[in-house]
């Protein structure tokens, strides 16, 4: 029942978007070519899944965001940890990594299909610098902002920097982490969108893209309808393993039991 209960203000919300958006194209409204109706979406919706058309492009667009998510994830965090425990490293690396996240990453897109070509693996690679430098930034201030006393007391006890940094130091950077986790799927989804955008045979942006030339507005709502899909299971998912992963702060945040 709180299940329900907590699922009721959103699907009103989704009725009232709905009305609204019926509403803005009934007879007086809107023509269809600029907006189409909730039922012309549906039905090209329904035609997409039904006849097999959709699946090729979400598999493809599914795959390029989670490979390129996982690799940047990885590098953010690995490389996160190192400019976090080495000064060297930072000086040596830091202005670099900074210097390629402030270049424009629809700059770089061509470039990137030169390299790696149109297929699969060039999607994957603007994914990974796409959400890198999010989860990089999270890394190296949630471990460096780990409580400098129980630091001191472990070292007190002559723990070894390992365990300082595997019971203090990522426990303290675990939050910080998880919120580079979560804003990183979202922005996984838009590189592989802007680069089936701007080179690609498959994908759901170059569903998008193709509709947009054939005028079909249908198909174009139903893509952005997909990919908002996608985007919201992935940050349920995120959000899921943060409760999992975090789950002191669950127990700070629930309500003190009342006294009888």
């Amino acid at each position: 029942m709180r299940r329900l209960w907590n699922l009721l203000p959103p699907l009103v919300t989704l009725g009232l978007i709905l009305g609204a958006w019926h509403l803005a194209t009934g007879p007086t409204g809107l023509p269809s070519y600029l907006l189409p109706g909730p039922a012309q979406v549906g039905r090209a919706l329904w035609g997409g899944f039904a006849d097999g058309s959709f699946w090729p492009h979400i598999g493809f667009t599914l795959t390029s965001t989670l490979v390129g998510y996982a690799i940047g994830s990885v590098g953010a965090v690995l490389t996160g940890i190192c400019v976090a425990e080495s000064r060297l490293f930072e000086r040596f690396v830091y202005p670099y990594i900074v210097a390629i996240q402030a270049a424009p990453k629809v700059a770089l897109a061509p470039l990137i299909l030169v390299w790696f070509g149109f297929g699969l693996a060039s999607k994957v690679v603007l994914v990974a610098l796409i959400c890198f430098f999010p989860l990089l930034v999270n890394t190296i201030i949630g471990i460096r902002a780990a409580d400098r006393e129980l630091i001191e007391m472990a070292r007190s006890f002559s723990r070894s920097p390992v365990f300082i940094f595997l019971h203090v130091k990522l426990p303290a950077a675990a939050p910080a982490i998880l919120g580079g986790l979560q804003i990183g799927i979202v922005l996984a989804l838009i590189g592989a969108v802007v680069g089936e955008f701007v080179a690609s045979d498959r994908g759901v942006g170059y569903l998008i893209g193709s509709a947009t030339v054939n005028m079909n507005v249908s198909v174009m709502f139903a893509g952005v309808i997909i990919l908002s899909v996608i985007g919201m299971a992935g940050s349920s998912i995120v959000q899921a393993l943060q409760r999992r992963i975090i789950f002191w702060q669950a127990d700070r945040s629930a309500p003190p039991p009342s006294e009888t």
